[in-house]
């Protein structure tokens, strides 16, 4: 099990342009303990991406950059890291999930991460 107090960023890829690369930069920078969670293996700057659905506690945020439909096998799994906020990004708002989340008592979020970051929000 990994113990942490901060955001897994669900749909973490190792290509730098993608948006979730930048996003697992950008809360390391601001201070936040970033855990990358993707499909492949690789890594951002230092930080190893896990596969699977890694055992983390103690998990404040999910940042999704998954599709809609990506998002349908990680509901249980997103559940069981018990997160105060899911960040839906640009591109994976899903209105099942949010009603899912917010029955569970999950603050839910329908903004862009990095903004957040830049403008002091997140």
């Amino acid at each position: 099990m990994i113990t942490m107090s901060g955001s897994v960023v669900l749909g973490a890829s190792p290509n730098q342009s993608k948006y979730s690369y930048k996003c697992v930069r950008s809360l390391m920078r601001h201070g936040f303990v970033a855990v990358p969670v993707g499909k492949r293996p690789g890594q951002i700057e230092d930080v190893e991406i896990l596969t699977g659905q890694p055992d983390i506690a103690e998990v404040d945020t999910v940042v999704l950059y998954l599709n809609k439909e990506g998002q349908k096998e990680y509901y249980e799994y997103i559940f069981s890291l018990n997160p105060s906020r899911i960040i839906f990004n640009p591109g994976t708002h899903n209105q099942e999930l949010v009603d899912l989340a917010r029955e569970k008592g999950i603050k839910v979020v329908v903004d862009c991460a990095l903004i957040m970051l830049s403008t002091g929000s997140y």
